[in-house]
């Protein structure tokens, strides 16, 4: 009985010592947003994103152009045209704005879809970053402070300006280096 109690004891008092392990305890965050928006990387995806955009808006232009013109055609015609014509320019005016609509609707389609791509190349490309810093540093979570749910977090957790300098600088390293 007492060796059972002795053991009892001794095990009792072994179990919160195998509960400290030499993982991490600290955490920390990140504003990915931000490592996004300043990052070189990350400025540049956004100018050929905005490149991208303003191709596009250009030829949005182009085609409203084209439907003002033929509604003030038809619109300073109107009087003098055959009734027939009259209907075969508003036909045609009517596919012009439907043209217009979908070019309009497809745009906003595909510069969402290049957004998105750009974003998940770059969080791609960063993660190994966080990842190599959150081990340098000992930390046991890095959470994403604007997407956590965190309510208050202390700007001495927060290492998104360390991120965005060490990302500029991996991100720099493979273009500097010598190609062969």
């Amino acid at each position: 009985m007492k060796k059972t109690l002795l053991a009892l004891v001794a095990f009792a008092i072994a179990i919160p010592a195998m509960a400290q392990t030499s993982a991490p305890s600290r955490i920390a965050v990140i504003n990915v947003q931000k490592v996004l928006l300043e990052s070189t990387q990350g400025k540049t995806a956004r100018e050929r994103i905005e490149k991208f955009a303003l191709g596009k808006q250009e030829t949005g232009k182009k085609l409203g152009g084209e439907v003002e013109a033929l509604e003030k055609e038809i619109s300073a015609k109107r009087m003098s045209l055959a009734p027939e014509k009259l209907a075969e320019m508003q036909k045609s005016l009517d596919q012009k704005k439907i043209e217009l609509q979908r070019y309009a609707q497809d745009t906003q389609r595909e510069l969402r879809e290049t957004e998105e791509k750009a974003i998940l190349e770059l969080e791609k490309a960063i993660r190994p970053v966080i990842d190599q810093m959150g081990k340098e540093m000992g930390v046991a979570a890095i959470f994403n402070k604007m997407e956590s749910g965190l309510v208050y977090a202390s700007e001495a957790i927060d290492i998104t300006d360390s991120v965005i300098k060490r990302f500029n600088e991996a991100s720099a390293a493979p273009a500097a280096a010598p190609k062969n």
